[in-house]
């Protein structure tokens, strides 16, 4: 999902109640299968803090094998799957607990998967960055007389709110906490002296601030910032929603909320910082483990790009949107899985010209429902239907698919050209399906529902499903 909601949302305190809801919910998809081998139970969310759920370095789980009982597979979703709201239709399922195939259409073709991309950022975040890792934004001595430099680390979530306000991003570090320190380095290191320049320095991300493909009225809509290494709430005008205007100069707007801390007559340029600069203060961000639960749930463009960049940066790929690439998909493959056609222009989803097979993301999923290689934040974060996040809303699993509510924890996707639904079911009798759908083309909001219906067919049908 592009992260256009359907409602604006108060802010961190419902991002957080709802997750903590979610986990409230968990018996709709329960714990690992015990037929796959599984390492120890992942811890569930902090209801007040967003603590990151706990990770392990669990071995692969076995190569699902096919079963040798005969199954009567006459349950068909073919009226569903042909709904004409679907327009250009792609899509998989397989049963989780042996690997077959149960349904296909294209499942084999790469597509534009929207925001579902965001599941492949994650991922490969938590392969290179590790679950523990936080963004750290410092400011450092400057080559001047009286002279600091805000250093951007990638935070987006760092906040210009008085500390302990409540944001977009539960959890999120001040700005008002890092001038109190910076504040306190500078009376000890310079009694007496003002601070009286403010150097911005943003060369963390390199490149354009804007993907070239993406559409630029996704700002005024609220959905998606520039993307620069320094910025305060997501760049947003209101701090406290998730969907809100952004603006034309994230940099601009983090240096002048920081220089407000320091009286007037500061002044505020753009440079970088010395090397080797004596620190006089940081704050980080929350960890990565979190970062991808906030992420996923509300479907966060900004988060998103900022994991995605700062993967490349330390895969060692480059600090531009042509640089994810080359970063995301060798993550990938270490978690044995092939990522044949997959094509990463970004971390969001927002562009046409992503790329994701169906067959490959039911075969990840597999590995999310085990929690297998440190991927229990990634299923923690996904939403649940009719319980959590971007599934909760009233247009998504309403009236005969709300049957499904509980039973699905998947991403949602929407650009203009396509709406996608990806994830886990636990089927009516009990069987653990992974599946991804696609609707691409000439779509309107309409698909969702189409979607829905034909994965609350799906959990209707469980194993018994049909290809025909």
């Amino acid at each position: 999902m592009r992260s256009r909601t359907a409602l604006v949302l108060s802010g961190g305190v419902v991002v957080v109640g709802l997750i903590s809801a979610g986990w409230a919910a968990g018996y709709a998809l329960g714990e690992p299968i015990t037929a796959v081998a599984t390492s120890a139970a992942v811890a569930p969310v902090d209801a007040t803090s967003l603590a990151p759920v706990a990770t392990r370095t669990a071995a692969l789980a076995p190569t699902p094998t096919k079963t040798t009982k005969t199954v009567a597979r006459t349950c068909s979703v073919s009226r569903a799957a042909n709904d004409a709201r679907l327009a250009n239709f792609q899509g998989r399922v397989i049963n989780a607990r042996t690997g077959e195939v149960l349904f296909d259409r294209k499942g084999a073709k790469a597509s534009r998967a929207a925001s579902v991309m965001k599941v492949l950022t994650s991922t490969a975040a938590l392969q290179v960055l590790g679950p523990d890792h936080r963004l750290t934004t410092r400011v450092v001595e400057g080559k001047r007389s009286g002279e600091v430099v805000l250093v951007g680390g990638g935070d987006v979530t760092l906040s210009r709110t008085p500390a302990g306000t409540t944001t977009a991003y539960a959890g999120a570090p001040h700005l008002s906490t890092l001038a109190a320190r910076v504040k306190a380095a500078w009376k000890t290191a310079h009694p007496g002296e003002r601070i009286t320049r403010i150097v911005l320095d943003s060369s963390y991300f390199g490149g354009p601030s804007w993907q070239p493909t993406w559409k630029t009225k996704e700002r005024a809509l609220g959905s998606t910032p520039k993307i620069t290494a320094l910025m305060v709430d997501g760049d947003r005008a209101n701090p406290a929603a998730n969907t809100s205007p952004r603006g034309i100069d994230p940099v601009g707007r983090a240096g002048a909320a920081f220089a407000s801390y320091f009286g007037s007559g500061v002044q505020v340029v753009r440079g970088t910082a010395p090397s080797g600069a004596v620190v006089l203060g940081a704050v980080k961000s929350q960890p990565v483990s979190t970062l991808i639960q906030q992420e996923l749930l509300y479907s966060d463009n900004t988060i998103a790009e900022a994991l995605a960049r700062v993967t490349a940066i330390e895969a060692g790929t480059g600090n531009t949107f042509s640089d994810i690439d080359a970063a995301v998909i060798p993550a990938l493959r270490s978690y044995g899985i092939a990522p044949t056609g997959v094509r990463v222009v970004d971390g969001s989803g927002l562009s046409d010209d992503n790329r994701i097979a169906p067959a490959y993301l039911t075969k990840l999923f597999v590995k999310v429902l085990h929690k297998s290689q440190g991927l229990g934040p990634v299923y923690a974060g996904l939403p649940i239907a009719g319980r959590t996040g971007s599934l909760s809303y009233s247009d998504r699993f309403s009236g005969a698919a709300s049957r499904a509510d509980g039973k699905v924890r998947a991403k949602t996707g929407w650009i203009d050209t396509g709406y996608t639904l990806a994830g886990i079911i636990r089927a009516k009798d009990g069987t653990p399906l992974t599946f991804a759908f696609y609707a691409l083309g000439n779509v309107s909001p309409a698909a969702k529902q189409a979607l829905d219906t034909l994965t609350a067919d799906v959990w209707s049908c469980g194993n018994r499903l049909s290809n025909r």
